[in-house]
């Protein structure tokens, strides 16, 4: 199909009846009542003009019929047409008496067809089940006529009327399917509209939940590093003022790192900034160096141990600076005076990494717990972990050690 066709907007004509039918739908949902009364109404008087014009004496096959029971005839095969949606099955039934006194007297009133205005309203709404049933009684007034009269073959009597409300029943079945297809495709766009706001829900936590993740691990552990310095610059202060001056310095160096790393996160957030923001890449494990070089300004002795060579894209070596960087601030809050940590780090083949971080610290304000000693930290590092199908084990080592170890493996890379 041609494109152009295919995309091609609709004619001023079409869009025009398409406003109208929806207008006059909008109409009938609002006020169904209104709507009865004026298509009951137009018929009735239809049926009236038929009797009092005569216009019934060109097809009777009998002109003896008296004038009170024409009139009543013309309004008991209209005036029931009021209740046609709500009640088919009752109105097509009261309306048969009046067919079958219609076509034995030999009136022979063009209101019988009426009848199938009912047709159209059980294919519509009711089961199609109930339209064998229907068909019998419409028929059946035909077959009086036959009998009663004579006029005409049977076939082309009975084939005429059957043609008739094959018609009209097919026109019902067809409105029906187009109403539950409109419905069923209005269902689903209600459905995919609640899918997805659920999924922006989602995004949007879980992104705010990647957000205080970082703002933890660069917030957290540069404070930490800022106090440790801080209170050995007061210490030194009295003996060494040149080691105090070196102290501040290091604060200086840490605290601007820190500010540098929240304008980047922030700066990505900013939607409403002209500007570009930084994009300055993640820590990776190059960083690491002056991640410990901090650390040991700050009071805490580190060694490291290094086994293999670093082969590992960018978003592992994010979570391993994450979690090396939040273990080594815990061990700053909660390991004591006199702690010192040891890392090792394992490289192993497709992107296999195990990092373990111990400490001798002297767990003061830990509790014991894999989740105590931070309210995020562990949490976040699990977090991290669990995007690579890695394992996290953090707790107390066993007594009589003294200390905390945090143990990380993230297992090979799947081929792409």
């Amino acid at each position: 199909m041609d494109p152009v066709t295919e995309h091609r907007a609709p004619e001023p004509l079409t869009e025009y009846a398409q406003r109208l039918i929806h207008k006059v739908r909008a109409f009938d949902r609002r006020r169904p009542l209104l709507w009865d009364l004026h298509f009951t109404g137009f018929w009735v008087t239809a049926a009236l003009i038929d009797y009092a014009g005569g216009g019934w004496r060109h097809n009777a096959h009998s002109l003896d019929v008296p004038g009170w029971l024409l009139l009543t005839l013309s309004l008991g095969l209209s005036a029931p047409l009021l209740w046609r949606r709500t009640h088919p099955g009752a109105v097509l039934a009261a309306m048969v008496p009046f067919a079958l006194v219609n076509a034995w007297t030999g009136a022979a009133l063009q209101a019988a067809l009426l009848q199938l205005v009912l047709i159209y309203h059980l294919a519509l709404r009711r089961p199609l089940r109930d339209l064998w049933w229907a068909t019998a009684l419409v028929i059946a007034p035909v077959l009086v006529s036959a009998v009663r009269h004579g006029e005409g073959t049977w076939h082309q009597q009975i084939g005429s009327h059957l043609m008739s409300i094959t018609v009209a029943a097919l026109i019902g079945v067809t409105v029906r399917t187009r109403r539950n297809y409109t419905e069923a495709l209005e269902d689903r766009a209600r459905r995919l509209e609640t899918e997805r706001d659920q999924q922006a829900q989602l995004a949007t936590a879980a992104e705010r939940a990647r957000i205080a993740r970082e703002m933890h691990d660069i917030i957290g552990h540069n404070l930490s590093v800022i106090t440790g310095l801080a209170d050995g610059g007061r210490y030194a202060a009295a003996k060494s003022p040149e080691r105090a001056a070196q102290a501040l310095d290091a604060i200086a160096t840490t605290s601007r790192q820190a500010l540098t790393e929240l304008r980047r996160l922030l700066d990505v957030l900013r939607e409403e900034e002209k500007r570009q923001p930084d994009l300055t890449p993640q820590p990776g494990l190059t960083d690491l160096d002056q991640l410990l070089d901090g650390v040991r300004a700050a009071g805490l002795p580190v060694s490291t141990t290094v086994h293999g060579s670093p082969t590992l894209p960018t978003g592992r070596q994010l979570t391993v600076y994450r979690v090396v960087q939040e273990a080594l601030t815990n061990v700053l809050k909660h390991g004591g005076p006199h702690a010192t940590a040891e890392i090792e780090l394992s490289y192993e083949e497709m992107a296999a990494v195990t990092v373990t971080i111990t400490d001798t610290g002297s767990g003061n304000g830990n509790g014991n717990d894999g989740n105590s000693r931070d309210g995020r930290g562990l949490p976040g590092m699990r977090e991290r972990t669990a995007l690579y199908g890695g394992t996290l084990e953090a707790g107390p080592r066993p007594h009589p050690e003294q200390g905390w170890r945090v143990r990380l493996h993230l297992p090979e890379e799947a081929p792409q």
